[in-house]
């Protein structure tokens, strides 16, 4: 856990920082002072100015560890401040990515002449980077200590009665340990929190004086407890046996109403669903973390891992051409001279399936391990070794070079649509020459969370001042109209304060048919000028085929313009099988438009369920799901989805 970040020029002056918990100003002073001026610890002589942090020494002040990186050009400095009972890994790993991050990003205000102020908005790029490193990271473990509170806690009530027995020697008998009060439960080091500690303790935190010996004592206190819990559930037996099991009843809200006698009639209609939904104040939402607005004034998403990643991928790519050359001259035409003896091994070499064999399979594992499902594994294999049966390798090129740039490309040929996704652009041409509302469905099996896709989906299109009317078309599951509900008023509440977009829910309750209530609420979105019609539906497995069946008909009443399916990121090999079944259960003429794969954020780098539904149905990806907030909804970016399956 850090508990401060600091970058300041060699003149002193502090550009940007950061702390977790108050730090004395004599700490950075005392680090300036002992390495800079004074230069009391001197670097290593391997270490130069632009390398990483790892080569400098650590500079111990008091209690704290402080870890650094300097940019000798700019005149810069990067300090991280941590204790230094803890053991950070990630820190030197953090300093050299921040110090690439910073330079690119407000490098060009620092080379100004006569410059003191740079405006910089570093917080976000830090607190992903911190993130991002704790989480890759493995925390420590610790032995868990048993206390002298845990034993007594474990003493049973027959052993109560009994005398006490004689004190551990060392122990002081009727008194507690000062540690042993509030013991800690805490096994592994915190992660860096967001917002920064209290300067004060908690009330948890305080250390209570000690009982006197005119106090009650400990067996007297547990006795008196006893005596009263014994009681208390007496009470609690006869109550329940007196008044019966209650049932437990929900409001609008979500609210437990164990008072309330309204019988749970979700058909009918009353005026409650009459009335506009109402707003709650709930939580801001930042705009610019999952978006940014072009020069026309579209909100379109975006992905700030994907442009920290950028950045250091291009230094990566720099440093590596400033590197010193390879040896030319005599050394050099030896070298060439030896190379002819491996090339049967590595280079020069006319590939064969026998060549193959073994590197395809290594391959097709490094897939498979990836969660992509074992059909579309073998047929990317497959289509790479008839690729390349036959091609010549070139010099100090490895089969394995050649056969991981080969599956790149096809990857990165597969997962790169070949239509335009921009769902912005077919709303406006629909809405404005065909006078009707853009109709998106969204369908899939059970629990993938199509309605909370659905939801962020509309959260997108509101940031583009777009009318929305949300159908509620799964009639089937308990709460899936309460859910919607909720979800509808969030967003108005959310388009009210932004003044951003309108949204309505158009529900006609539980048990009817979800085909004619998609096709009224069209109609509905059509009389009242909206925009674009959201339709939820109920969650189905893909072998049911009486399910199935039915979304033909949806199909034919509703017509949507686009039908998306969301499948989770977590199904594994049946992805194949649930993305074909979806994409022939509307009919011959009508299929699947795209997908949205939920929950990626819980799944690291086995992102091979892209594959495995793009590969079977040759239909693209359009959205990304990595969390739970209506923000948190990414457009697909091909280079580092095959970066992580190649990694």
């Amino acid at each position: 856990m850090l508990d401060g970040f600091e970058i300041l020029t060699t003149s002193g002056v502090v550009l940007w920082s950061k702390s977790y918990a108050p730090l004395s100003s004599g700490l950075i002073n005392g680090f300036i002072k002992d390495i800079f001026i004074e230069e009391k610890i001197l670097p290593s002589s391997a270490a130069a100015d632009d390398t990483s942090a790892s080569q400098h020494p650590s500079y111990k002040r008091e209690k704290y560890t402080l870890r650094w990186a300097s940019v000798k050009d700019l005149g810069l400095i990067f300090v991280a401040v941590y204790q230094s009972l803890l053991h950070l890994s990630w820190v030197d790993k953090l300093l050299d990515n921040i110090r690439i991050l910073f330079v690119d990003l407000y490098g060009d205000q620092v080379k100004k002449p006569h410059s003191t102020v740079v405006e910089c908005n570093f917080d976000d790029y830090f607190d992903q980077q911190v993130k991002e490193l704790e989480s890759s990271s493995e925390a420590p473990q610790r032995t868990p200590q048993i206390t002298r509170n845990d034993l007594d806690s474990k003493t049973s009530p027959d052993q109560e009665s009994e005398e006490s027995p004689p004190p551990i020697p060392g122990l002081l008998s009727g008194r507690k340990s000062p540690t042993s009060a509030a013991p800690s439960t805490d096994a592994t080091p915190t992660s860096t929190p967001d917002t920064s500690r209290p300067s004060t303790p908690l009330n948890g935190h305080l250390l209570s004086a000690k009982v006197g010996r005119g106090g009650t004592s400990r067996r007297a206190r547990k006795a008196a407890s006893g005596k009263s819990s014994a009681v208390d559930s007496l009470k609690e037996k006869s109550v329940g046996k007196a008044k019966g099991k209650q049932l437990r009843r929900w409001d609008a809200d979500g609210m437990v109403d164990e008072d309330g006698d309204t019988p749970l009639d979700y058909s009918a209609t009353s005026d409650a669903d009459s009335r506009p939904i109402s707003s709650t104040g709930g939580e801001p939402v930042d705009m610019a973390a999952s978006g940014m607005r072009t020069s026309k004034g579209q909100y379109i998403l975006k992905d700030l891992d994907d442009e920290v990643h950028s950045i250091l991928q291009s230094a990566n790519q720099k440093r590596e051409k400033t590197e010193p050359s390879k040896p030319s001259g005599v050394v050099g035409s030896s070298l060439g001279a030896i190379s002819g003896l491996f090339r049967n091994v590595i280079g020069g070499k006319v590939l064969t399936k026998q060549d193959l064999e073994k590197p395809m399979k290594g391959m097709e594992e490094l897939l498979l391990k990836k969660n992509v499902a074992r059909e579309a594994a073998v047929r990317l294999c497959e289509g790479v070794e008839r690729e390349l049966i036959g091609k010549k390798t070139g010099s100090f090129e490895s089969i394995d070079t050649l056969l991981r740039t080969s599956l790149s490309s096809s990857l990165t040929k597969l997962l790169t649509p070949t239509t335009s996704l921009s769902l912005l652009t077919s709303i406006t041409t629909t809405t404005t020459t065909q006078y009707r509302p853009y109709t998106i469905s969204i369908v899939g099996v059970n629990g993938v969370g199509k309605s909370t896709s659905l939801s962020k989906l509309a959260f997108f299109l509101l940031q583009n001042n777009l009318s929305l009317l949300i159908a509620a078309c799964d009639t089937f599951r308990s709460g899936a109209v309460e859910q919607l509900r909720v979800h509808a008023r969030n967003l108005k509440d959310l388009s009210d304060r932004e003044n951003l977009g309108r949204v309505e829910l158009y529900e006609k309750g539980y048990g009817k048919d979800a085909a004619h209530i998609a096709r009224d609420a069209v109609a509905y979105a059509q009389q009242h000028t909206f925009d674009v019609v959201l339709i939820d539906t109920a969650g189905r497995r893909h072998n049911d085929a009486r399910l199935m069946s039915s979304l033909e008909k949806f199909a034919e009443l509703a017509r949507p313009d686009k039908i998306l399916m969301v499948g989770e990121a977590l199904v594994g090999t049946d992805s194949v099988m649930q993305a074909r079944a979806f994409n022939t259960a509307f009919g011959a003429k009508r299929g699947l438009d795209g997908f949205i794969i939920s929950k990626c954020d819980t799944v690291g780098e086995m992102v091979g369920v892209l594959v495995s539904m793009v590969h079977a149905t040759g239909i693209p990806v359009v959205f990304l799901g990595v969390g739970q907030h209506y923000g948190d909804l990414r457009t697909v970016n091909v280079g580092n989805v095959v970066g992580l399956l190649m990694s």
